[in-house]
């Protein structure tokens, strides 16, 4: 048996500890730090200096940290704040989102660009909640009219996405028909786990015996969360649906049912410990090691691809704001607008998967992730810039003023 070399996780590992450490102490670097990770990818993989590639420890772990990276966005997903006008407004801007990726998509598909127009409009219209959220918390805008519907657009956008691409592009090969009756069959599970939980979260020796083992090193509910992760990729895995279906779904029902965290006030920082600690950093430095520079940069209509991809996601997410204008104005338009078209998980788990299904080329899943990366660097400092300090804020500027924002250095 070949003997697994682990030098170029190794090499991996040391990117994900040095980013971080960068973001949080180099001033000019205003992004954060998983935009970094691919950067220093790209550098050190095949496309660069050559001292990584992707082998097995890189690409186990690499798959680890894309389910965790989606699990915790449905973690983040709080179904009870989508009601009345925020999920009115969200829906009604997640379909016009679709609607332009559409005609967004039909243009490139024209050029040449795209195979699969509704895969790429369901590429335009996501959005990173895991960004909007700490750059409006830093704008004290969080718990403003403004902040619930970019939060709840984006939680509609990230939902809405991750349930269409793994539909309409999953594994299976069969009919509509057949995805149908998978999908259902998916979906009653669901339902199931999601009605059993709470029940059992409620039984006294269920609840004793977790919150008993919960802080030892059984670390109990870390395990059943773990278990609860796994458990629905395989099982999405099983009928034919993208695995990525089964991890957020996990999220979002985890989220849904532990609401209460006064038994375990550290039991999500453990997760975000697994998560945004280990695996997840691999993963965003294992897409740099995959990123296709020769394909970008072959001829300048590649690079084209880029700017353009850009607007197409700036107009897919941007305009929908437009609907917000009678409770935020115009202002707040803007920054909803800017906040909505921030995106770069989604991005890269989507072209991971369009390429190795054949929906979208090599080269135009390189110029999208780095139109994504783009997004990320320059949307929320525009979006901040348009917002403008807030009176708390403003008391505060020379406190800030030492130190990066924190969206830097938060997760993405």
């Amino acid at each position: 048996m070949k003997e697994v070399s682990f030098n170029g996780l190794l090499i991996v590992t040391v990117v994900a500890f040095t980013a971080p450490i960068v973001v949080a102490t180099i001033r000019w670097v205003k992004f954060p730090s998983p935009v970094l990770e691919i950067i220093a990818g790209i550098a050190i993989g095949p496309a660069g200096l050559g001292w990584v590639k992707v082998d097995p420890p890189i690409q186990i772990l690499s798959l680890v940290g894309l389910a965790f990276l989606l699990f915790l966005a449905g973690l983040d997903i709080d179904l009870m704040s989508l009601k009345g006008r925020v999920l009115q407004l969200s829906f009604a801007g997640f379909v016009l989102s679709l609607v332009l990726g559409l005609a967004a998509a039909a243009v490139f598909q024209s050029l040449g660009w795209v195979r699969s127009p509704l895969f790429l409009a369901v590429v335009l219209a996501a959005t990173s909640l895991g960004l909007v959220v700490p750059v409006l918390k830093d704008a004290n805008r969080l718990d403003t009219t403004l902040g619930h519907l970019a939060v709840g657009g984006a939680s509609v956008a990230e939902f809405g996405t991750v349930i269409l691409l793994s539909f309409f592009f999953s594994q299976s090969r069969g009919s509509a028909a057949s995805k149908v009756v998978a999908f259902a069959a998916f979906v009653l599970v669901v339902l199931t786990i999601g009605v059993a939980l709470p029940r059992a979260g409620r039984s006294v020796r269920v609840n004793g015996l977790l919150i008993r083992l919960q802080d030892t090193t059984a670390e109990l509910r870390v395990r059943a969360a773990v278990a609860l992760l796994i458990g629905f990729v395989a099982l999405a895995a099983e009928v034919g649906l993208q695995t990525i279906l089964g991890a957020f779904i996990a999220g979002v029902i985890l989220s849904s049912v532990d609401r209460d965290s006064r038994n375990h006030p550290t039991f999500r920082s453990k997760l975000d410990a697994i998560g945004y600690g280990f695996v997840i950093p691999v993963f965003f430095v294992a897409t740099g090691l995959r990123f296709d520079v020769h394909a970008l940069t072959a001829n300048p209509s590649a690079i084209l691809r880029v700017p353009l991809f850009l607007l197409a996601i700036l107009l897919a997410r941007g305009l929908p704001a437009a609907l917000y204008r009678r409770e935020v104005g115009s202002r707040g338009v803007f920054v909803a607008a800017f906040l909505q078209a921030t995106t770069l998980p989604f991005i890269v788990t989507a072209t991971t998967i369009g390429v190795a299904i054949a929906a979208i080329r090599p080269v135009t899943g390189a110029a999208l992730v780095a139109a994504g990366v783009l997004s990320v660097i320059f949307f929320p400092s525009i979006a901040l810039t348009i917002a403008g300090p807030t009176k708390t804020a403003t008391a505060t500027t020379a406190i800030q003023a030492k130190r990066p924002r924190s969206w830097s250095v938060g997760r993405i």
